[in-house]
Formats: structure tokens, C-alpha cells, sequence
């Protein structure tokens, strides 16, 4: 999925992930103790299927119109979302997607296990910023202490087994599309 150029179709792609990323965020799966949305489903879903550049892209444009007031982001949006403890991981949300694309889109056609790995890798990512940003607002602009051990298990320990199994889903979606995204997607010369 190397290609350098964008087109109207590129552009169409990286819009429909930017939407299913958007309508993402509002889709609840409620579990004992802590809901879970579908965000991280479509972000790795956009590594894995756009690649890197434009999976980045896709959740970038998705950052922007929450940011200015759109409200895409399973609070709302507007530009004071950033001192919200969650923003981490939407900032999260752009690197993971391109760290995931970048391991997925090595080869033209991605094994279940580089695609596993790429789904975990760009996950890692995502809660490594999340954390650290909750972290920070929590002790030192919400003046909420809020210590390692805590932290970890309501941002990590309660949720990872659910993006365990997104991670999963992320990984069969992106075997059975990954045809159809190649072909809408103009090959390199």
C-alpha cells in the first residue's frame, strides 16, 4: 500500500476513517465497570488498511474537526478537550494508527501475525501517551493525585482486555477488506 500521491480516492478513504472513527466514539459497549468505545478498532483499522501516512492523516483530521468544536470525541469536542485526562489518548489515537500502519504495510500482503503485532504495537503506543497525559492533568492541573498503581489499573488493567479484543476484530476486518481498500487504492507506477 506504498504510495506517495493523493487522489480523490485516497482522499474518500482517509474521510470514511475519519467518519467511522468519529461514529466510533459513540458506539458504548457497556462492561462490568468501565464501558469501552469502538475509536481504537477504526484507528488500527486505518494503519492496518491505509497504511502509515494515511492512516495518521485520517486521525488527524478526525483531532482537527473535534478541536474546533465539533463535538466527534466521546465527550464532545472544542479546543478545552486538551485538559481533559482522555486527550492523551486521542493524541495517542495519530501515532498508533501510524506506528500500526508502518509495521502492518511492510509487506503488500500482511500476515495475521505482523498484523497482530502491529495491532499491539500501535495499542501500546496509544495507552503509553494516554496514561502519561492522564497522569499529568490529573496530579497537576486537576490537582486530583492520582498515583502509578491507580492508574494503571483504571487506564490499563480494566481495559486492555477489551482492546484484546478489538485488537482481534481489527485484525480478521483487515484481512477481509484489505482487497477491496487495494484496489479503490491507486498502485505506484
Amino acid at each position: 500500500m506504498k504510495n506517495n500521491t493523493f487522489n480523490i480516492r485516497n482522499l474518500a478513504l482517509c474521510a470514511l476513517f475519519t467518519a467511522l472513527i468519529s461514529v466510533g466514539a459513540f458506539i458504548k459497549i457497556p462492561l462490568p465497570g468501565i464501558p469501552f468505545t469502538l475509536q481504537t478498532l477504526f484507528v488500527l483499522l486505518a494503519g492496518m488498511l491505509l497504511g502509515s501516512k494515511r492512516g495518521a492523516i485520517a486521525v488527524l483530521v478526525y483531532i482537527f474537526i473535534g478541536l474546533v468544536g465539533i463535538p466527534v470525541f466521546s465527550g464532545g469536542g472544542g479546543i478545552l478537550y486538551v485538559l481533559k485526562p482522555s486527550f492523551g489518548y486521542i493524541i495517542g489515537f495519530a501515532l498508533g494508527a501510524f506506528v500500526t500502519g508502518l509495521i502492518a504495510e511492510r509487506k503488500p500482503e500482511s500476515s495475521i501475525f505482523r498484523l497482530i503485532l502491529a495491532g499491539l504495537a500501535g495499542t501500546a503506543v496509544i495507552y503509553a501517551l494516554g496514561l502519561t497525559w492522564y497522569y499529568f492533568i490529573a496530579n497537576y492541573y486537576l490537582g486530583t493525585p492520582m498515583g502509578a498503581g491507580a492508574l494503571m489499573v483504571s487506564g490499563f488493567l480494566m481495559t486492555f482486555p477489551a482492546d484484546l479484543i478489538k485488537i482481534a476484530l481489527s485484525v480478521v476486518l483487515a484481512k477481509r477488506l484489505a482487497p477491496f481498500i487495494d484496489r479503490a487504492m491507486l498502485k505506484e507506477a
